[in-house]
């Protein structure tokens, strides 16, 4: 039976209280208001929905109230999505963690938000590295000064935004491991500063400053001077293919919808100068709307039998069997970093391998008993073509420990040919409850199959085999970031064959014979002596696999990594001075 309002207003504040937040965030805060009462759907208490009519004082008490829960709460239950409609507000909006902040317009410039919209340092001393899980998408920004910070590491969608100012990727000169950004326009400059990697797709700016290790541009209208290797940029002319993130939108007669982006290739720059970005919109009464604290797997499942599309609520779900996403089109979209996961050893989503299913932002967290697979798409062995309508993945998003044991052989599998996945972020947890080399187990953070599968933005960190194993032919990766294990205990338990040490973190299987990467990064962390990594990416050498622009950083002084791909590069080192191999082709 679905819970009422009141009863779900009951059940956060009995979690707040538990919390010892009781009194910070009151269930009575977070009461829903919409355009009107007849298209006001039921996105329960976690989805905060604010008009230009309320008092400007009542919406940033609101998010003062989200914030206080969510500012250092890096693996807390709580998850939040703000939601704007259309006009102007002055609000100072502090975003931390399992938040996302939407616009509500066509276009970005239908939300402007007047005043501070940003993402802070979530560690002492500036130290954004573990800035994670946090969203803007969808709005304009006047910042106040001038300059927008987004100081953000991985898991930090930055989409469909126009900043009308100057934008930095940092706090105060302090580190960050970011993050991603697509389909916006800063009118000012973008200020990297010290980000240690970052992927821009479809984007546009007035200018741009800053380097690092690794700085991949795919289809900007003007990416920054400069050549590999130094400065480090990876600069692609334009998107080969590609579906914008679908989205929540009001029309003009305040009727709620989803927008589906149309399908494009070879694109250069944003998607909304005409207007709306090009596309159809579904009535989101067309969805059904989950709620954590009332559905299962089989609701859910009965809701997608019925041809439903689902849109998840912010929260965690508990599942005891799969999703089965079996109908072609289907919209499976999550707010406030909506998170699943099971329970009883088994995947938490698995597709059907036909045309146009859609999954976006939501948040796969391993449960205690192991499971084979987290998301699997398509089927095995597939033959089928959906170069015309793909599969996509858009902020799909994993997690093995952290938040407490989790186990997952693999955490992303994919069978179905051409699908696009438009950033993740794939994390055994290196720091967290449940952390340990036998505790929150997990071999690979990514297995391809399918052919012609194409990856921008794809993080994967820390798994115990190879983080991406490549299997499918014609596949691509613009932009990888990806840190090996820090705790592989001795060299014998983090072995791949006789005489190779570790596990490649990037392998592309020797069955394969054509390939295509840009802009890689592999990072080295050991914490036990004696350990090293023969060959960051291993792949077979044939004219048709090629790797552009890749490096390898040593980040502590244990261990090294010897190669970055297959017996080219030379070893990372930190002492007596640090060394950080770089390639820029291979073959």
């Amino acid at each position: 039976m679905v819970m009422t309002k009141k009863r779900r207003f009951a059940s956060v504040a009995r979690m707040l209280l538990t919390m010892g937040l009781g009194a910070v965030l009151p269930a009575s805060a977070l009461a829903v208001k919409a355009a009107s009462p007849a298209s006001k759907p039921d996105l329960g208490p976690n989805v905060l929905v604010f008009d230009p009519s309320m008092p400007s004082g009542a919406i940033q008490q609101q998010i003062e109230n989200v914030y206080a829960v969510e500012q250092h709460s890096e693996f807390g239950t709580a998850r939040y999505a703000l939601l704007f409609l259309p006009g102007e507000y002055h609000v100072d909006i502090p975003i931390g963690f399992y938040t996302q902040v939407l616009g509500l317009g066509a276009t970005p410039d239908g939300v402007h938000i007047i005043g501070n919209v940003h993402a802070d340092a979530s560690l002492p001393g500036n130290n954004a590295t573990c800035t994670f899980w946090r969203a803007v998408e969808g709005f304009s920004v006047t910042p106040t000064g001038g300059t927008m910070q987004w100081a953000v590491s991985q898991a930090a969608p930055f989409r469909r935004m126009h900043v009308l100012g100057d934008i930095v990727l940092h706090q105060k000169g302090g580190w960050a491991s970011g993050g991603w950004m697509s389909d916006s326009v800063i009118d000012g400059n973008v200020g990297a500063g010290p980000q240690q990697q970052w992927i821009s797709r479809n984007s546009e700016w007035g200018s741009w400053t800053g380097s690092n290790w690794n700085m991949v541009f795919v289809g900007d209208t003007k990416p920054p001077t400069g050549e590999w290797p130094v400065p480090a940029f990876t600069k692609v002319a334009a998107t080969p293919v590609v579906r914008e993130k679908p989205f929540l939108a009001i029309d003009a007669q305040s009727n709620w919808t989803v927008r589906l982006p149309s399908l494009v290739q070879n694109s250069v720059g944003i998607t909304w100068h005409a207007g709306s970005t090009p596309g159809r919109s579904i009535p989101l009464s067309h969805f059904y709307i989950a709620h954590s604290d009332a559905d299962t797997a089989a609701t859910l499942n009965a809701q997608l039998a019925k041809g439903r599309d689902l849109l998840f609520t912010p929260g965690i779900y508990d599942l005891t069997v799969p999703i089965q996403v079996t109908r072609p089109d289907t919209i499976v979209m999550g707010l406030g970093f909506a998170t699943l996961r099971p329970t009883h050893g088994t995947a938490a989503m698995i597709t059907a391998d036909v045309d146009g299913i859609e999954i976006a932002g939501l948040l796969f967290d391993a449960g205690v008993a192991d499971s084979p697979v987290l998301l699997g798409v398509g089927r095995a062995n597939s033959k089928l073509s959906h170069a015309k309508n793909p599969i996509g993945l858009h902020d799909v998003f994993f997690r093995v420990g952290g938040a407490g044991i989790g186990r997952a052989q693999v955490n992303l599998r994919i069978n179905a040919n051409d699908t696009i996945v438009d950033h993740t972020w794939i994390w055994r947890a290196d720091h967290g409850t449940g952390v340990g080399w036998t505790s929150n187990t997990s071999n690979n953070g990514l297995v391809v199959n399918g052919n012609n599968v194409t990856i921008y933005g794809l993080f994967v960190e820390h798994h115990q085999q190879f983080q991406v194993l490549w299997n499918g032919n014609r596949g691509r990766t613009y932009f990888y970031q990806s840190e090996i294990p820090y705790d592989s205990p001795d060299q014998p338990s983090y072995t791949s064959a006789v005489g190779t040490n570790g596990w490649a973190s990037y392998k592309v299987a020797d069955s394969v014979n054509s390939h295509d990467a840009w802009g890689l990064g592999v990072y080295s962390v050991f914490r036990h002596p004696n350990v090293k990594l023969t060959r960051a990416i291993e792949v077979p050498v044939t004219p048709d696999v090629r790797f552009h622009h890749m490096i390898t950083i040593a980040l502590d002084n244990l261990g090294e990594i010897t190669d970055v791909i297959n017996d080219k590069g030379g070893p990372t080192s930190v002492a007596p001075h640090r060394v950080t191999p770089k390639v820029t082709d291979f073959p």
